[in-house]
């Protein structure tokens, strides 16, 4: 089931809302908890109602291990072996079911072998869950979890806003709240503001990212059919590609906001107008934000992180990178991008090395040229991100550097360029000088500076406001009828 799909925004997202609600009116906590977990797998099953009994399994093997790992009288040396063993199964099933093709086909490729290919149905969020739960077998082994229920574990795993694209929430920041809901809990300001986000996300991803999606998918098709691409038509695809991206994903990450803020429960920031950043650095602190921390919690850091000297902080940075691009797909495009990305950050680490030898602010020409090369490298890095070939990734950023001439392919008709680009630049500037989900709606600070100045604007609740979300709300659901998944169910 989608977020953008009428089953979701008149069926499954106001019933559950309702039940819930009752059952916290009525004091039966135990009960709203249920109604979440059910609404959930319910979610996570329309899709599939096979893989249900694969995510129970997983919680089921995960809180068992997991409660073990807490008690405090367990010796070490077992206490060692259980959290080997569970991020072993937790990693081999993802391993399976994900890159089991990957790895066959590139054996065949080696080794001048024929073994069939498994074609495997990749199960919907197994890289969020499986992520999820060896983040918490981390901190169970560190003593940072305590005693949850089995019903409010398998809630905080399987919560329906936050279960197919995240964010990637921790024990710490879910678990808690499930243990204190109750009449307070879901409030009308809770409501109306996630009801705002949710409408907000829901504009982003309908109106935007799936009419901007045509241009995207067009020439990058091309390009993946070994066709050459001129400089206009790759630039356009992909610019197309970085706004649909965009939208795309901060538009899921603000309506999964909405849906949690609704039943009162607060996901943590996963976007924060990452294409304002001012450096590779600071791109990776506001995309994906959650992915990112994990990445450096339990990846980066336990590699050594920035401890032993500037060689193996790079050297860290790099698989980092390189694993988290393949954490997104099974496809060297997403190696490289991930690899693209890793040498961006250690370039700019030596840069800032420098930099601090070297008293003063940067100049506004240097913030701007900061921010303009790092808006360049993910720019190329969305070719190879979108491209299905490394052929086609190839083709994109030849006919970006010009390596290609105009009229290589037949151009689309003049007035549906002219409506890309308009499109494209609308996109851009939303993105670079409007303020950001959380800068209109909410009531906290954001985060970190800005290297790119944006309208100052914050919305108050008002009638003004409501006659505002209720015309988007009608755009959106007059654009419905096709409906689009989100780009990140597919990692």
């Amino acid at each position: 089931m989608l977020f953008n799909s009428y089953e979701f925004i008149f069926g499954l997202l106001p019933l559950t809302w309702l039940v819930y609600s009752l059952m916290l009116r009525a004091g039966r906590r135990v009960a709203a908890t249920m109604a979440l977990l059910f609404a959930s797998l319910f979610f996570y099953g329309w899709w599939n109602p096979q893989y249900v009994l694969l995510i129970l399994a997983s919680i089921g093997f995960n809180y068992t291990i997991g409660t073990v790992l807490e008690r405090p009288s367990l010796p070490k040396p077992r206490k060692l072996a259980l959290i080997v063993l569970g991020v072993t199964v937790n990693l081999a099933l993802l391993g399976y079911y994900k890159y089991a093709g990957f790895v066959v086909e590139n054996w065949n490729t080696i080794a001048g072998a024929a073994n069939p290919v498994p074609h495997i149905v990749l199960p919907l969020a197994i890289s969020f869950f499986t992520f999820h739960q060896i983040a918490y077998l981390i901190d169970a082994y560190h003593g940072d979890t305590r005693g949850s229920t089995l019903p409010q574990y398998a809630a905080f795993v399987t919560f329906f806003p936050q279960l197919i694209a995240g964010p990637i929430v921790r024990y710490r920041e879910m678990i808690p709240q499930l243990k204190v809901i109750g009449r307070g809990t879901v409030t009308a300001d809770g409501v109306a503001i996630g009801v705002c986000f949710f409408i907000t996300g829901l504009f982003k991803k309908v109106v935007i990212a799936d009419n901007v999606a045509v241009y995207s998918t067009s020439v990058f098709a091309a390009a993946d059919a070994g066709q050459l691409v001129s400089p206009h038509m790759a630039w356009m695809g992909v610019l197309a590609y970085t706004v649909q991206l965009y939208f795309d994903f901060s538009g899921y990450a603000d309506m999964a906001v909405g849906a949690g803020r609704m039943f009162g429960l607060r996901l943590p920031l996963n976007f924060n107008s990452p294409y304002r950043a001012g450096n590779i650095t600071e791109f990776w602190r506001r995309w994906h934000m959650t992915l990112s921390r994990f990445l450096r919690d339990y990846l980066y850091i336990p590699l050594g992180g920035n401890k032993h000297g500037k060689f193996r902080r790079s050297l860290n940075l790099l698989i980092t990178m390189l694993l988290g691009g393949l954490w997104h797909g099974a496809g060297w495009n997403f190696v490289l991008w991930g690899g693209l990305h890793g040498l961006g950050l250690v370039i700019h680490h030596a840069f800032e090395s420098r930099r601090k030898s070297r008293p003063g602010t940067p100049s506004a020409a240097g913030r701007f040229a900061g921010w303009f090369l790092t808006m360049l490298l993910v720019v190329a890095g969305w070719a190879l991100f979108r491209a299905t070939t490394p052929d086609g990734a190839l083709a994109m950023l030849g006919g970006m550097a010009g390596f290609t001439s105009e009229g290589t392919i037949a151009p689309a008709p003049v007035q549906d360029v002219a409506i890309a680009w308009l499109l494209i630049a609308a996109g851009l500037a939303l993105a670079f000088f409007f303020p950001n989900s959380q800068q209109l709606l909410d009531r906290e600070p954001v985060g970190p500076n800005e290297a790119m100045p944006y309208l100052r604007v914050r919305l108050s609740l008002s009638g003004w406001t409501a006659a505002g979300y209720a015309a988007m709300l009608f755009a959106c659901l007059a654009g419905m009828s096709d409906v689009s998944e989100f780009l990140y169910f597919q990692f």
